[in-house]
């Protein structure tokens, strides 16, 4: 897996495959402005595979994942400033988390996009201080993970895969994974 993130690392492991976190510094993660808001998270997720050559006994996973509010992509917030903006974005709206995944082995790629449309109750900015100040939301998607304390306190639907929201839709991949006849579950 070509992830640093160790939530993907965490949710990749509940499939029972073993596995290996190789990552390249510096991938880019850059897309066209004139990309579809809903192709961003592929694109970069292919673009994160292209950066990797592999071997004839290995499978390639990379991923992406963004938040998109009103037509705008919140990625990772830069500082607390931003984060804060972001959450307020999402305050009392729906928002869709959209990871692209792209699974390589030396002869087949496989890529697909998930999407989880995640509703927030009215936050408060009491409660935005709190997140932001005790939890760390610098290095997720929308500034938020939806498994710390502001999942469980303003989180009031979803629609879709929890774990997509987590950063790794891994019932899709568990999937595709049997289709490509790399395991056997």
């Amino acid at each position: 897996m070509a992830s640093a993130s160790p939530r993907r690392r965490e949710l990749l492991s509940g499939l029972d495959i073993p596995f290996e976190v190789k990552v390249l510094p510096a991938v880019c993660e850059d897309y066209p402005d004139t990309l579809p808001k809903e192709d961003v998270a592929l694109f970069i997720a292919k673009e994160k595979a292209s950066a990797y050559s592999v071997t004839s006994d290995e499978l390639l996973i990379t991923a992406d994942t963004v938040v998109v509010v009103d037509d705008e992509i919140l990625g990772k917030p830069r500082d607390a400033e931003e984060a804060h903006a972001m959450l307020r974005a999402l305050s009392g709206k729906t928002h869709r988390v959209i990871s692209g995944v792209c699974l390589t082995t030396q002869t087949e790629q496989r890529a697909f996009a998930v999407t989880t449309n995640v509703t927030f109750k009215e936050l408060s900015d009491e409660e935005i201080d709190y997140y932001v100040t005790h939890y760390s939301p610098l290095d997720k998607a929308g500034a938020y993970g939806i498994q710390e304390w502001i999942g469980y306190t303003a989180v009031t639907g979803i629609e879709g895969s929890y774990f997509n929201v987590v950063g790794l839709p891994v019932q899709r991949i568990a999937d595709e994974l049997k289709k490509m006849n790399v395991v056997e579950f």
